[in-house]
């Protein structure tokens, strides 16, 4: 996605295959791939090379922390991204998102806040570390969605 910028692992150790459905929280090192549901939280901080991909026909339904994300389907609930977070035009996020670097298409839609937060820093600085913007309920690309 977006010139595959960054680190990636050299496998994916973990795959959730797309007839798969999950009942409970995941936790993974190395990279993982959601092709199928998983209706639990999905961890993979703690390895620092971890890297999460959600494929268009994936979702989670919990929350999300860990280091790269690349989503392409459905997140249901708060994203932690410590590192590098690249949504593709077919993302759908419902919950917060807290990322240190982000990287949006045209046509991701997150239903949340967009949260920068960046690695730790000396005092003086934490005051302007982490800034908040609402995002409504709508396209990136701005398209809104139509009222009910």
């Amino acid at each position: 996605m977006f010139g595959r910028k960054g680190r990636r692992p050299e496998t994916i150790r973990t795959l959730v295959g797309e007839n798969a459905h999950v009942q409970g929280d995941l936790g993974f090192e190395g990279g993982c791939h959601i092709d199928g549901v998983i209706n639990g939280g999905v961890d993979g901080s703690s390895d620092a090379d971890a890297f999460l991909s959600v494929s268009e026909a994936g979702r989670v339904q919990g929350n999300v922390h860990v280091p790269r994300l690349a989503l392409s389907g459905t997140v249901e609930g708060d994203v932690v991204v410590t590192e590098r977070a690249e949504l593709s035009a077919t993302a759908r996020g419902v919950g917060d998102v807290y990322y240190n670097l982000i990287e949006i298409e045209a046509g991701a839609e997150i239903n949340g806040k967009l949260i920068h937060k960046v690695p730790a820093q000396p005092a003086q600085a934490k005051s302007a570390a982490s800034k908040s913007v609402d995002v409504p309920a709508v396209a990136l690309s701005g398209a809104a969605k139509s009222a009910s």
